[in-house]
This record gives structure tokens, sequence and C-alpha cells, in this order.
């Protein structure tokens, strides 16, 4: 991804794709799991992908069970539990992960049909994911395309850059879903800059808040 601020700007970008090659989507149906969401998806060096998965408890240990199940580091709270999937992948999360793009969320809309949200680093990579899953002759549909636009003159460019993407790519959720390093990565800039940047733009955020109180 370019640097935060310059010149290729990220997308947010929604599409449902008619997907019967999720395999963990075939693993929960196997165990009669229809509630479920997937909020980060990696790709592993060795040729694994690993999903991210929300669900109900109950749901999670009826998937546990499975023989083929590869689940691992499982967070729970209350009735919703949090852990990950290890799968060969489908072409589906490859490709966005290929591409340079970052999944924010995948949910089950019916049948083999999936909806992805996801970060694309520019238009052009949005493109390239859109016609490479259509290539593969995936049925799709883009539900919605977004460029980044700026909100408030309250932060710098690069501080409101940075802290929608850190937003986006789940840096605020608990648990979280991505670090300061691998989020630094992502926008090819130094760790110790990213995490500068976004406490400057918290502070200004913070002063603003509390001096117009």
């Amino acid at each position: 991804m370019s640097r935060v601020g310059g010149g290729n700007v990220p997308y947010r970008v929604s599409i449902e794709v008619v997907n019967d090659e999720c395999r963990v989507l075939r693993l929960l149906r196997d165990s009669g799991t229809h509630q479920f969401a997937v909020i980060d998806v990696r790709r592993l060096p060795h040729g694994v992908t690993r999903h991210l998965m929300r669900l109900p408890t109950d749901s999670l240990n009826k998937v546990s069970r499975k023989p083929n199940a590869k689940v691992w580091d499982t967070i729970r709270f209350g009735g919703e539990a949090a852990a990950w999937f290890e799968t060969d992948g489908c072409r589906v999360c490859n490709t966005i992960v290929s591409k340079g793009a970052f999944l924010v969320t995948a949910w089950n809309s019916g049948e083999d049909k999936i909806i992805y949200t996801f970060i694309a680093p520019n238009a052009t990579a949005a493109q390239d994911i859109i016609s490479a899953l259509e290539n593969f002759n995936f049925k799709l549909r883009v539900l919605g395309m977004e460029r980044y636009r700026r909100r408030t003159l309250i932060l710098t460019e690069k501080q409101e850059a940075a802290l929608w993407l850190a937003l986006e790519a789940g840096f605020f959720d608990h648990p979280k879903k991505i670090g300061i390093r691998e989020l630094s990565q992502r926008l090819k800039v130094s760790p110790s800059t990213l995490s500068e940047t976004i406490r400057r733009g918290i502070q200004r955020l913070l002063k603003h808040y509390f001096e117009n109180l």
C-alpha cells in the first residue's frame, strides 16, 4: 500500500460473491452453524490461509469437534467467541489478500453467497480484484465502492488517513485484529512513524473535543 496521504487513495469495497469454494463456510454449515462473520484473513508463507471468525460460543464448540477443523487462539466473551480457522483458503480470499487489500468483514448472506468488505490500496487494486474474480468465473455483484475522503480539518491529511485505515483494519477492536507492526507494513511506513502519527492524531481529536465542551 502506498504511503498514508500519498498519491494512491484507498477504497472501501463491498461485493457479494457466490463462493462454493469456501472451506470455512462448508465446515460451519456441516456443524449446523449459520450465524458467523469473518473479521480478518491472513495468507501465511507456507501456503495456508487463516480466517478470524466471530460466532456463537456453542457453534464454536460444535465446529471444534469436527475431525478436519483446525482452530487456533480462541477468545470467548459472553455468548460469542473469536477464533482463527486454518484452511487451504479459496480463490476469493487469496485474491483479495494478494492484491494488497485487507478484509474488513465477510458474512454469509444465504446459500453460497458471501458479502466481502475490504480496503483496497487504490482504485486500480480494487478493479483488479473484481476483474480477477470475474476471470475465475465467480458470480459477483458490486454493492459499493467508496473512495477515502477527508472529513475534518482538525487532523492533518496524514493523521486522518492513518486513523481511518487503523479503524477499518480493526486496530482499535477488542480483540485487536491487527497490530501496529503489521499495519505499518501494509502502509509502507515504519512502526514508530505510524505510532507517532496515530498518537498525534488522537491527541488533536481529544484536545478539540475537550476544548469545545
